[in-house]
């Protein structure tokens, strides 16, 4: 009986890893069909580099800075257990993975190839993982300090704030670093609008991201024996919530449309094993209106130029999913309870906050060493020729 259950638990994450790597394609459609034509190869090119330097670094580094452990030992050691440890690494790899990808849509069409890469192995060796080791697996007593502090420990089951606020509120100082795209916002005040250039491919990536979510989620529980259906269908619940208030808000705008059941699920997944599902339904439909109305701000009004509203989508929207889980997952609100509101205010404040100071200082020291930014001549380009020397839809010979 304990093989059968090793070898099903050493199953069921696996599942769960190859779902949430399904998400990574999710993110390059959704880049892709957001940037203009010119820079479409790019999204996709760069998607799947930086999952691979991620899992490479992640393997190396980052695994070992989060839980303490480390691979370099023989593979009869490592096949133990039906290699439930490996997989285990597989799945949480494809989560310290998400982060550069949201990086990348904010970055996007603008920035050049090689920093980034840089960007992704600091980030995915020691920024995430460093957080990721005190939400997930006591480092440094900071859970028993909030504990004895709040009679809760932080609570986060699938990542809002050690995932999504994390990757947002790095991307965030990337994004300022980096400055607008060239003509973006004009001198006589006037703002260049630069429509997605693929409905179709945009609309295909959030599907992916939206099927793929419920590995992320449900899969969560690590073991099959704690699998839970309020799991799943809170996730639902926050996924149309998100949807319906971003049709709403965004007046039929179908980027917004597509871009609301994310906010949702991004909002869903601290709390998601805590939450009434009626909970979940305004939790994310709270989560839809953050993205739309701070999308239009930052874009319109404060002019940072986060081409696919990452640091609303992942970074104010794991905020809130973050607080969130205080309050709907309290029994006070019909959830399970076993959850502190300033537990929850606490924790998600840490991961902001060393987020955002992570995020400046890896940028900044790129900014000033080697630079990253694409010269006006590659810029105008596009990505697509003047660093991989071909268009998505090639009119012309390439010339190397």
């Amino acid at each position: 009986m304990e093989a059968l259950k090793q070898g099903a638990d050493a199953l069921f994450i696996l599942l769960g890893a190859v779902m949430v790597l399904a998400m990574h394609a999710g993110f390059a459609f959704l880049e892709l069909g957001t940037v203009r034509q010119k820079n479409q190869v790019n999204a996709l090119v760069k998607i799947l580099v930086d999952f691979s330097i991620s899992t490479v670094v992640y393997f190396v580094v980052g695994y070992g800075v989060a839980y303490g452990t480390h691979f370099f030992v023989g593979a009869e050691e490592l096949a133990a257990k039906n290699g439930y440890e490996l997989v285990k690494f597989f799945f949480l790899l494809t989560f310290a993975a998400a982060i550069p990808a949201i990086i990348s849509g904010g970055i996007a069409e603008r920035a050049r190839f090689w920093p980034q890469l840089i960007a992704t192995a600091v980030i995915v060796g020691f920024i995430y993982p460093f957080f990721e080791g005190i939400a997930w697996n006591q480092h440094f007593g900071v859970q028993a300090w909030i504990k004895a502090l709040t009679g809760e420990e932080f609570h986060d089951f699938a990542g809002s704030v050690v995932v999504h606020a994390v990757g947002g509120w790095i991307a965030l100082p990337a994004v300022v670093l980096l400055g607008s795209r060239a003509n973006r916002y004009r001198k006589d005040g006037a703002i260049s609008a630069h429509p997605p250039s693929n409905i179709p491919f945009l609309a295909l990536g959030a599907w992916i991201l939206v099927v793929g979510w419920f590995g992320f989620n449900v899969m969560s529980a690590q073991t099959l024996d704690k699998i839970s259906g309020l799991v799943a269908v809170n996730s639902l619940m926050a996924m149309v919530g998100g949807t319906l208030a971003a049709l709403v808000l965004g007046k039929n705008d179908p980027g917004f449309v597509h871009n609301g059941p994310l906010a949702g699920l991004v909002a869903v997944c601290a709390g998601s094993d805590l939450m009434h599902p009626l909970g979940a339904l305004v939790v994310g439909a709270v989560a839809g209106t953050i993205f739309v109305l701070m999308f239009t701000l930052t874009q319109n009004k404060w002019k940072i130029d986060d081409v696919l509203g990452v640091w609303p989508l992942h970074g104010l929207c794991g905020t809130w999913g973050g607080v969130a889980a205080g309050l709907f997952g309290s029994k006070a609100f019909g959830g399970l309870g076993g959850v502190s509101l300033g537990a929850q205010l606490i924790g998600t404040a840490m991961g902001v906050a060393w987020a955002a100071v992570g995020g400046l200082v890896v940028y900044g020291l790129l900014k000033v060493t080697l630079g990253l930014r694409l010269s006006q001549e590659e810029e105008f380009e596009g990505a697509d020729l003047s660093i991989h020397k071909i268009r998505s839809t090639p009119d012309r010979e390439a010339s190397w």
